[in-house]
């Protein structure tokens, strides 16, 4: 399976890792993912400028579910210890906290994040933030293709799971 998922890797990295603005981006997402703090401080800015109290739990639930998915990908990663791509033909474009790469953790908190904001918003726009998440964690080549989706599964469950929380303690 990873020299299946390398051969991926690399054609994905083949035709976007030279394009102009791919690394920079795919960087500046990977700061933004980094332990979901983005995703924290997106919660924690919804929160604090809306007025109305339901909508408040619900940016508040965004960040919740972020970091549960966060954290339970962490997990898993303890458990699974499958490690990062190593193939030589792989560009590293980033530096990572771990060696460990399923799930991806970044897709996973994305996607949760992502998932809650389309509830907040009523709008499926944010849903376009899920598979950029992946495509540069894969661009960076620090995560195979099955630990961006694994990621983002675990993600839309724990976001699902943290909206439907929100929804019966309103």
């Amino acid at each position: 399976m990873s020299k299946r998922e390398s051969d991926v890797l690399v054609a994905i990295q083949d035709a976007l890792y030279d394009r102009p603005g791919v690394k920079p981006a795919a960087r500046a997402l990977s700061v933004i993912g980094e332990h979901s703090l983005g995703w924290l401080a997106l919660s924690g800015a919804g929160a604090a400028i809306v007025v109305d109290k339901r909508q408040r739990r619900k940016w508040l639930a965004l960040g919740a579910g972020a970091f549960t998915s966060h954290a339970a990908s962490v997990v898993l990663k303890r458990i699974v210890r499958r490690t990062r791509p190593h193939d030589p033909r792989i560009k590293i474009g980033v530096s990572t906290p771990s060696k460990l790469s399923f799930p991806s953790s970044h897709s996973t908190s994305t996607t949760a994040a992502m998932v809650s904001l389309a509830d907040i918003t009523g709008s499926k726009i944010p849903y376009l933030g899920i598979p950029v998440i992946m495509i540069s964690r894969m661009v960076l080549g620090v995560h195979y293709p099955t630990d961006t989706v694994a990621g983002a599964a675990l993600g839309a469950v724990c976001a699902k799971a943290a909206i439907e929380i929100e929804r019966k303690t309103a």
